[in-house]
């Protein structure tokens, strides 16, 4: 069983901007397999369903990015799962938009929701890194809580398409394969 969750912050307001990327992502992958309806659990919004014969949950934690730890945290401990089997998609400022990256464990590198889950199941978890580039005029928090251009729009839309199209050699722990497919 694998656990997918993908970072970002509730409300409207949020709702396409950097720091939803994460979300984005499970959302794409939710259009494109037969999975249950979203419900309240775990400190946010979870479904679940199959990919490749592999039983998968989505969670969107609701706890806004600081606290994401905890949603991730009793997901895993309900379902009696290690780090291993949770793969994060969460937005990522030292990429460019158009670039993706993926590995397991490793630091923070400054991003609170990757901090808080680090401190409730430790980092040996897979995380999916999605680029959205960093503007240094801007302000961190005022950048990540903006939307991206239509046009670097319409390139993260190709990003998680390419996600949820290939989705089963993460679930399967093949990073490379994923790495791979990814146009």
């Amino acid at each position: 069983m694998r656990l997918l969750v993908g970072l970002g912050n509730p409300g409207k307001e949020y709702a396409l901007t950097r720091h939803n990327m994460g979300f984005m992502a499970v959302d794409e992958i939710v259009r494109r397999f037969s999975f249950t309806p979203w419900k309240k659990g775990f400190k946010g919004q979870v479904c679940a369903g199959e990919i490749g014969g592999e039983k998968v949950v989505l969670l969107k934690p609701e706890t806004f990015m600081n606290l994401s730890g905890e949603a991730v945290q009793e997901a895993v401990h309900f379902y009696k799962l290690t780090p291993a089997d949770v793969i994060v998609f969460h937005d990522e400022l030292d990429l460019p938009v158009g670039k993706m990256k993926v590995k397991v464990g490793g630091s923070p590198a400054g991003h609170n929701g990757l901090k808080s889950i680090d401190s409730h199941i430790g980092p040996d978890y897979m995380r999916v890194r999605i680029g959205v580039d960093n503007d240094k005029n801007i302000p961190t928090a005022d950048y990540v809580l903006g939307k991206p251009s239509p046009d670097d729009f319409k390139i993260l839309e190709n990003e998680f398409n390419q996600i949820a199209e290939n989705i089963n050699f993460l679930i399967a722990g093949d990073i490379s394969g994923f790495l791979n497919k990814i146009k």
